[in-house]
């Protein structure tokens, strides 16, 4: 590459073996005594030195001041496990109360049930939980203690090689040797890779979910390196950032001996718990360990919420404390007033040792804690037990429903939050993104646009229509089976086990592939699973039916730029077509490999001889092979691979094996659903036999009955990009390989182009495009080519004021005019767009820029922002080439699923970093939008535009919200109409605001919240386009605290993770663009059509079911603990019972405790048949019918109620007898048990015969 400095690591290793860089004063800049020395600060910047021999010093006195690599997620030691598991249990103030209630019952005074006994509730709590919490951290503990052993190789400075040694034994400044398949020990600077580019393979799967395999390149200046690296040359410190939990933010230098920098950033680093893949041998230099890796600050553990209904427990918790504190002051009163009738002490008062009585005023205020003992029962300390019980049944039933299992992606519905179950039934507003969501994310090449001229590819329209993703697996390995392939691919079994090759493998198949000595080992899937081995590789993704008039201009630009020399024309549409198809095919960042298992990646080897091959050549090729077919390459949609070039005899291909074959690079035929291309000639002729080292030179004068290709696939990082790559490879401009150093193009006539990769600029968030600097191969040119939104690259072409030539200024402002109106066609149609763009620049400004970037990246402080500068400053008068119209296909079942969520009462907003036209597209295809709905679009920056505009919208809206909804009237005088409320039947249906991200800035910098708030309850739905990550959650944020509503936030991408976590339930998709979105969710499901039946179905049993349980609890407590309320009149408040204290202990224990669990985990009041059918119903729990202050209120008053009439009807019937107190206490606790147990009958909805459980079959309930 251009910008690296490969030349430092052979001029150092020069200096070693000459003896210079041996004196301390040199390689010790920061501990030496030496004056002059470098000095660091520690407390801002991590400076590691290397643990060889002649920075041991060093390394010994700073690695101390860093943690090792041990980690420890327990909670507790042997030592502090009892006090600190009390001390954390008696943080819950139930287990406070309880406690006081036992301490008070040692009190002699107020004793009123044996000690012993008062102390085995609390006792058996305790330690049940305290069982379970020890049990929890001996798991931590043993896994710990599996992971600190765990083996690799750590460089030993005395013995000078690699020992294995454990993970806790790695210190920062190691350097650490690992291979194919091992997991990092810890965040590990890349230093050395086995791949002669310098890239090493990272699955990082274990910490965002991804599968698609990431590229880590060695730091500028090692990666030429063709021996073993060596530690001991290694004479360079490292300074970098603190440690941080930016899984994608890195940056720092490295200071040679001469106090040149060179610089680096994550694309180098190795975090800790990710797995080396493809690569044989990696080595690096610890940088961060332990604690302080990026995958440990992560960590953070499960996050806790409460739910509606929590929340609401609490506060009715407390009025039952209130009403607990009002009987005792009645029992304390009465005591006192019933002692005042007594002229002198009664018998029953017993004095104290000193003879002497307690002052009335005392004997109240024993009786009063006397009486909180009598009736403790009246707070439920099983209620909190009996609620987690009964949502881990609920969640049992979540993860085996049916409905909510995708069959395609083998993924059912994951419940990450066990305590917000019953909030599924109460949700208000849903905030949802669109790509991903809404749509499939599979990203479909439709149409395209190049120098002003619009080519609609109504072909590929018609094939879209009727998409038809085949499983045609077994047909291509009957395919493979009728093959012959030659020689040279049978040598290796690595590649091919016999003469019909290996079949490629599915992601759920378990393979088995010999690496070079190791092993890749993959799991088994539980079935047969027709998802394709590389992501973004769907048939329906990669099949382009290309364009037939754009097709035969291509054919014309590929051989004019066979031709093509070191002038070219401006402005020309054959150049720019070339250009076009150019951009698409090496602006990105995918990966070219194998398909067999494990995929080795692709690449070619730069080669002096020719770049091309002539068209007289192919065509001689042609009649050699004798294909009648091949006469019509140029014109048929799936270009053939027989006509390779001599340029592949020279640029034979090789993989990560060092395997040479010539083939298998420009693959490029007929595609299949498996994510890669096969030859398509090999269904029309025998395979040509020929040897491993035969160039197509000689194949050209030698007779041979076919020829045939391998396949590859394509790995893309992004489903754009992937979609671009098979739009190109449609029209024969195909990526054959891609190296940090090169990238080659197969144009259609066989002609392999190799461009020098000079620079690559990233795609990011801020400045939404990318950017490749190669060198042309045939011209010599640096050229740029950038993609990215229109939005973006719109504003940075070059002002065509500033051309010289008018005919060319007005040519250019006509291919700017018409491009832009075919944009905003695509947007009008749905599709995602991106525009084309090129530069080219000269040696000098290059070389200029190439020197600012070095610096920039060598730099530590603002270096984010130097590079942002350094990029803004290249990609800048661009000439626009064309533009993409990609589309993202609508997911099955979503307007009837936003249709029924509508009717449920919920608001759905669509949060989308889409451009605006895209956008409402997308919102009227699914029912979001109606055509008949008036739309309020709100576009602009300034805050005073933005106030007008709402004020505007509000006033309008209210005006013809009164004309809908009249005011209502009393005794014929109007009365105004209440201001409309989030569920209720005045929202005004037919109105809709979009808004864009400029705008939501304004609004909330202008503190228009309220007014924006207020405008959206007049509308039926809401659109945020062009948002960032921050906007989405700020939104979710705004609407949750100011309108107190429930909100749910559903989305499948990194970007809407911080969404997902600011709402009161967040459920993540387990789509393409990883597992980031899920891992940070409360539930996970597959499709969004399962948002349907979790809302409506389970969302409202969940809370009617644990609401209405939560009500029973309350009732059925007050009303036993009454009936000793009301003793208290008849035993003069003395604190005394009639029922046998046992009895009231299996009261909760055994009596009552079952009815209700399976009442709140079994119940169903509706069935599932009527809930879908009937979405309203689901405003039940919107509005907290089942649970809410008069449902509390009223149950407490039935349970007075109720006490009254079981204590009286026994006590009048036993009235006068001479009974004794138990005999009188045992029918009226049974009637009450009885009372209590039918209540509960009466409230249960579902009744099933006991033969039929409700968990075997699926019957509807009998009311």
């Amino acid at each position: 590459m251009a910008l690296s400095v490969d030349s430092s690591w052979h001029r150092w290793q020069w200096r070693v073996r000459d003896g210079i860089s041996h004196c301390p004063s040199e390689t010790t800049p920061l501990l030496s005594p030496e004056k002059g020395r470098q000095s660091y600060n520690l407390t801002q910047q991590r400076v590691v030195f290397p643990n060889n021999s002649i920075f041991h010093q060093d390394w010994e006195e700073v690695s101390r001041r860093y943690p090792g690599n041990r980690t420890c997620t327990t909670k507790y030691t042997l030592f502090t496990f009892l006090p600190r598991n009390l001390f954390e249990q008696f943080h819950r103030w139930a287990n406070v109360y309880f406690l006081f209630l036992v301490i008070l019952n040692w009190m002699p005074s107020v004793e009123v049930f044996h000690r012993e006994i008062t102390m085995l509730p609390l006792a058996i709590v305790l330690f049940i939980i305290m069982i379970k919490d020890g049990m929890e951290d001996f798991k931590r503990h043993r896994f710990d203690k599996a992971i600190n052993c765990s083996h690799v190789r750590i460089y030993e400075r005395k013995e000078q090689t690699y020992v294995q040694k454990h993970w806790k034994d790695v210190r920062v400044g190691d350097f650490i040797q690992m291979r194919c398949n091992e997991i990092v020990p810890a965040d590990i600077l890349l230093l050395f890779s086995s791949d002669p580019s310098g890239i090493c393979h990272l699955e990082t799967a274990s910490l965002d979910g991804e599968t698609n395999l990431k590229q880590r390149h060695v730091v500028k200046g090692f990666s030429q390196q063709e021996v073993q690296f060596e530690p001991e040359l290694f004479h360079n410190t490292i300074v970098c950032e603190k440690p941080n939990n930016h899984l994608n933010k890195f940056k720092g230098y490295m200071e040679h001996p001469d106090k040149t920098r060179t610089g680096f950033g994550c694309e180098s680093l190795l975090l800790r718990g990710c797995t080396i893949r493809n690569t044989e041998v990696a080595v690096g230099i610890v940088i961060y360990a332990g604690h302080e890796t990026k995958a440990m600050l992560n960590n953070s553990g499960p996050r806790y919420k409460r739910s509606k209904i929590e929340r609401r427990i609490n506060t009715d918790i407390f009025f039952c404390i209130g009403i607990l504190i009002l009987m005792c002051l009645i029992g304390a009163v009465g005591h006192s007033i019933w002692n005042g009738t007594f002229e002198e002490h009664p018998p029953f008062d017993v004095p104290e040792a000193n003879g002497s009585f307690l002052p009335r005023a005392l004997g109240g205020f024993y009786m009063f804690l006397t009486m909180i003992i009598l009736l403790q029962v009246l707070i439920p300390i099983s209620l909190y037990v009996s609620i987690e019980l009964v949502k881990l049944g609920q969640v049992f039933f979540l993860n085996n429903d049916l409905d909510l299992y995708d069959e395609e992606t083998d993924l059912s519905i994951q419940c990450r939050a066990l305590n917000i179950t019953e909030d599924l039934g109460q949700i208000q507003y849903i905030f949802s993104d669109k790509t991903g969501t809404l749509t499939e994310n599979k990203m479909v090449f439709r149409r395209c646009t190049i120098m002003g001229s619009e080519y609609s590819h109504q072909e590929n329209a018609k094939r879209l229509e009727t998409p038809k993703e085949l499983d045609s697996d077994g047909e291509e390995w009957t395919q493979y089976q009728c093959l012959s392939f030659p020689a040279r691919w049978a040598q290796d079994s690595t590649i091919m086990r016999g003469q019909k090759g290996a079949q490629p493998l599915k992601r759920s198949q378990s393979a088995r592939v010999p690496i070079q000595g190791h092993y890749r080992q993959r799991s088994m899937g539980n079935r047969e699973s027709s998802q394709p081995p590389v992501a973004f590789s769907s048939s329906i993704e990669k099949d382009v039916t290309p364009d037939k008039n754009l097709l035969t201009k291509v054919r014309d630009a590929a051989l004019w730029l066979e031709t093509l020399t070191d002038s070219r024309p401006s402005l020309s549409t054959t150049s720019s077509i070339a250009d076009f198809f150019l951009a698409l095919t090496i602006c990105n960042s995918v990966m070219v490999s194998t398909t067999t298992e494990p995929r080795q990646r692709v690449t070619i080897k730069p080669s002096s001889k020719a770049l091309g091959t002539s068209l007289e050549k192919i065509q001689q090729l042609f009649q050699k092979l004798k294909l009648s077919s091949l006469s019509q390459s140029f014109s048929s949609t799936a270009p053939s691979d027989a006509d390779l070039g001599e340029s592949l005899g020279a640029n034979l291909a090789t993989t990560d094996l060092d395997e040479r074959d010539d083939a298998s690079v420009c693959s490029g035929g007929d595609s299949t659903d498996d994510g890669f291309y096969r030859s398509s000639t090999w269904d029309q002729c025998d395979i040509l036999e020929s040897g491993s080292g035969t160039s197509l030179e000689e194949v050209l004068e030698a007779p041979a009955p076919g020829l045939a290709s391998p396949e590859f696939c394509y790995e893309a990082e992004s489903p754009d990009e992937a979609a671009l790559v098979h739009a190109a490879h449609a029209y024969s401009f195909t990526l054959v390989s891609r190296t940090p150093e090169q990238v080659t193009v197969r144009l259609p006539q066989g002609t392999c182009l190799t461009f020098s990769l000079l620079c690559t600029l990233g795609f990011d968030s801020v400045r939404k495009r990318m950017s490749v600097v190669v060198r042309h191969p045939l011209t010599g040119e640096i050229i740029i080519y950038t993609k990215g939104a229109d939005s973006v690259i719109m504003d940075l072409l070059e002002d065509p004021a500033c051309v010289p030539d008018i005919d060319v200024e007005k040519k250019l402002r006509k291919i700017r005019a018409r491009t832009q109106k075919h944009l905003d066609l695509y947007a009008r149609d749905g599709l995602r767009t991106l525009c084309i763009a090129k530069k080219v620049v000269s040696e000098e400004d290059f070389r200029r820029w190439a020197s600012f970037r070095h610096e920039a990246e060598a730099s530590l402080d603002n270096r984010d922002e130097l590079l942002m500068e350094t990029a803004q400053h290249l990609e800048n008068q661009l000439t626009l080439l064309g533009a993409t119209g990609i589309e993202d296909r609508l997911q099955e079942g979503v307007p009837d699923t936003i249709a029924a969520l509508r009717e449920a009462g919920i608001q759905l907003w669509v949060l989308t970093g889409d451009k605006q036209e895209t956008a409402v597209n997308i919102a009227h295809s699914c029912r979001l939008l109606d055509q008949t709905d008036t739309v309020y679009s709100i576009n602009t920056e300034n805050q005073e535009t933005c106030e007008s505009i709402l004020n505007c919208a509000l006033e309008e809206l209210k005006q013809f919200h009164e004309l809908q909804k009249p005011g209502r009237k009393l005794f014929g005088f109007c009365l105004p109409s209440k201001t409309p409320s989030i569920t209720s039947e005045a929202v005004v249906p037919e109105a809709g605001l979009v808004i864009d991200g400029k705008t939501l800035n304004a609004i909330f910098q202008g503190k228009l919240e309220k007014k924006f708030l207020e405008l959206t309850q007049y509308c039926r739905s809401v659109l945020c386009c062009r948002s960032t990550p921050l906007q989405k959650s700020m939104i979710v944020k705004l609407v949750r605290d100011k309108l107190r509503v429930m909100t749910l936030s559903i989305g499948d991408g990194a970007n809407d993770v911080s969404m997902i976590q600011a709402a009161d339930i967040g459920i993540g998709i387990s789509g393409q663009e990883g597992m980031q979105a899920v891992m940070s969710s409360d539930f996970a499901i597959a499709r969004f059509k399962h948002l349907k039946k979790l809302l409506l179905v389970h969302g409202h049993w969940c809370y009617s079911r644990l609401a209405r349980m939560v009500v029973y609890y309350l009732y059925k407590n007050v009303c036993y603990v009454n009936l000793l309320f009301w003793y208290q009149f008849f035993c003069g408040f003395s604190g005394s019972t009639m029922i046998d204290y046992w009895q009231m202990i299996f009261f909760n224990l055994f009596f009552t405790s079952l009815p209700p669990l399976v009442f709140g985990v079994l119940d169903k009041d509706i069935s599932a048949e009527t809930l879908l059918a009937l979405p309203e119903l689901y405003k039940s729990g919107q509005n907290s019918e089942c649970y809410n202050l008069s449902t509390f209120w009223i149950s407490m008053l039935d349970a007075f109620y109720q006490s009254l009439i079981c204590f009286f009807i026994p006590y009048l019937t036993y009235k006068g007898s001479d009974i004794d107190v138990f005999t009188f206490g045992t029918p009226i606790n049974t009637i009450s048990l009885t009372t209590i147990l039918l209540h509960q009958a009466m409230e249960m909805k579902t009744w099933v015969s006991v033969t039929e459980p409700p968990w075997l079959k699926n019957s509807a309930p009998v009311h």
